[in-house]
């Protein structure tokens, strides 16, 4: 079990480890050289985070067309945000029924 852990571990990486040092001896990480603000990159990985679970919730709340009017609306898919209309003619339904799901109509 353990050597498993340590594969496991021994396949990630930090951007804080050191990778070597600079001319003048400095020990240089990842993120050092990434040419980035380490806020940006923190904020970039916690938002990928948050559209893994935005996409688990999804799957496990909605369901089929629902699902689908929602990526579509939202440009939650590689093809971009759709407008109501568009969405309503390419699934073959009423603007209202998609408008009933994306939650306008209250």
């Amino acid at each position: 079990m353990t050597i498993r852990a340590d594969k496991k571990i021994k396949s990630e990486v930090s951007l804080h480890d050191p990778i070597g040092v600079d001319k003048e001896g400095n020990e240089i990480s990842l993120i050092d050289i990434l040419g980035s603000d380490v806020d940006e990159v923190v904020d970039k990985v916690h938002l990928q985070i948050q559209i893994k679970k935005l996409y688990r919730k999804m799957s496990k709340v909605l369901k089929g067309r629902e699902k689908t009017i929602i990526q579509l609306r939202y440009g939650l898919t590689n093809v971009g945000d759709k407008t109501q209309r568009e969405i309503a003619k390419n699934l073959g339904i009423s603007r209202s029924y998609s408008t009933d799901i994306i939650g306008l109509n209250q």
